[in-house]
This record gives structure tokens, sequence and C-alpha cells, in this order.
């Protein structure tokens, strides 16, 4: 039996040629956000602000960031909730577009004595929003839809929640691209001390 040691060249990120880098940020790009710990917590956050809307979340589905048919769809159910348009502000005081949607919810609202509810489904094959089945509800008098005088509000309600579903993506987007920024692939790198080869791919 003959024992050979082999001896390697090993660089730190700071140390590797231009080339070499952009090779470690693009092979370090694929790793990131393979798991769901990126997400959670913003998953969390929209279930908690459905909440005060009055969206109870049962599931938000997702694809992104750059195919066709990517965008977030929820499933639950929704009904009037009382001060949640205070509440939301207190909660995200700087996001308009969710102070609109609450604010326009509650003007629908209104109108029918507060008695209007909805539940959301997902279908088809995308995870976009427009991929949702939505029956809206009067509980006056627990039929889906109302007269043709009326059904505009109907539309106008399902709109609103599909709003909010857009927005769910546009949040999980904006953190996705942060996440897989240049400048959080390099400090994610150096934090965790890893070693590469001259080319820049990752040394094991």
């Amino acid at each position: 039996m003959k024992t050979i040691t082999k001896e390697y060249q090993v660089f730190y990120f700071d140390e590797l040629s231009d080339e070499a880098k952009e090779k470690a940020i693009e092979k370090a790009r694929e790793w990131a956000c393979t798991d769901n710990f990126w997400h959670d917590f913003l998953i969390d956050d929209a279930k908690e602000i459905g909440r005060i809307i009055g969206i109870d979340i049962k599931n938000i589905y997702f694809s992104g960031f750059s195919s066709q048919g990517d965008g977030a769809s929820l499933e639950g159910s929704y009904k009037y909730r009382k001060g949640s348009v205070k509440e939301l502000k207190k909660y995200a005081p700087k996001d308009k577009e969710l102070h609109r949607i609450a604010l326009e919810l509650s003007k629908i609202q209104r109108k029918f004595f507060y008695q209007l509810s909805a539940t959301v489904k997902q279908s088809g094959h995308y995870m976009h929003e427009l991929c949702t089945d939505i029956d809206v509800y009067n509980d006056a008098d627990n039929r889906p839809g109302w007269s043709n005088e009326i059904n505009e509000y109907e539309d106008a309600a399902k709109d609103l929640l599909r709003d909010f579903m857009c927005w769910i993506y546009k949040m999980l987007e904006r953190e996705f691209e942060h996440q897989t920024s240049d400048e959080v692939l390099i400090e994610n790198i150096k934090i965790n001390g890893y070693e590469f080869n001259t080319d820049g791919s990752l040394f094991y």
C-alpha cells in the first residue's frame, strides 16, 4: 500500500482573479434560495397582514421569478374585520398599496352593511393571481353573487383580493433579488470562509 499526499493551491474570495470571482459569485447564486428559509418569514408576514385585512390565509403558492406564469396566489377566505384599515396603517405605516387594498375593501363592505365574504381557491397550472377561483357572497342572503345592478362590486372585491396576491409576489421578488445580489452573495461567501480553486470553483 502506498500513501500519496497531494498539495492544492486554495484561495479565499479576495485572492481570486476578477474572472474567477465572477465564476464564484455565479455559482453562489445557484445555491442561494434553494431552501425555504429565505421566504418563511415573508409568508408568515403576509398571513399576518391578511389577518389584519380580514383574509384568513390557509396556503400561499408562488413561483418565480423570471418565467411566464410566475406569480403568487392564495387559498383562504375573506370577511370584514372591524378596524382593519387603522390596524394595518399601524402595522405597515409606509405601504400605500396595502392601505389602498384595505380601504377599498372597507368601502365596498360599507355598501352592503359589512355582510360580504369570499372564498379563494387556487386553480390551473400556474401560481399567479389569475389562477384562482373567487366566490363572493352576500351573507345577508347566503348566496353567491348579486343582482346585475351590483355585480361591479363583486368584481371589484375579486380584483382587490388579487391585488393582495400581486403584493405578496412583489414582496417575495424583492427579497429574492436581494438575497441573490452580488453584494449579499459576496458577504455570505466571506462570512462562511469558503475556499476556492484558482478558477473560482469551490474547493471541497
